[in-house]
């Protein structure tokens, strides 16, 4: 099985930055691909990047530019760096790793983004 504990998150004014981190655990082996994913109050869960074990990546327009996945083999971390952020970008953020057919998620991290 494999286990992911986000942190990272916290209060920042509009403009800041923010490193959010995936730590994963257990069978790390078997995952392919990790995601960030955020959700909003009232909102639906939303895709924002993703990086797979061989170095893509993408990302949601909305953070485009703004936003780096990264990975860290040693550590076995995957992390988002957000720049220029906006109150928009207000949500919890929660890691997603593609372990085989099923999908895992961590527990997330709040991300508050004051104007």
């Amino acid at each position: 099985q494999v286990q992911l504990v986000e942190s990272g998150g916290g209060l920042v004014q509009a403009g800041g930055s923010l490193r959010l981190s995936c730590a994963a655990s257990g069978s790390i082996f078997n995952i392919s691909v990790v995601g960030w994913y955020r959700q909003a109050p009232g909102k639906q869960r939303e895709w924002v990047a993703v990086i797979t074990w061989g170095d893509s990546t993408k990302y949601a327009d909305s953070v485009k530019g703004r936003f780096t996945i990264s990975r860290d083999n040693a550590k076995n971390t995957v992390c988002l760096q957000m720049n220029s952020l906006k109150p928009e970008d207000t949500a919890v953020y929660y890691c997603n790793a593609q372990v085989g057919p099923k999908g895992v998620w961590g527990q997330g991290t709040q991300v508050t983004v004051s104007s």
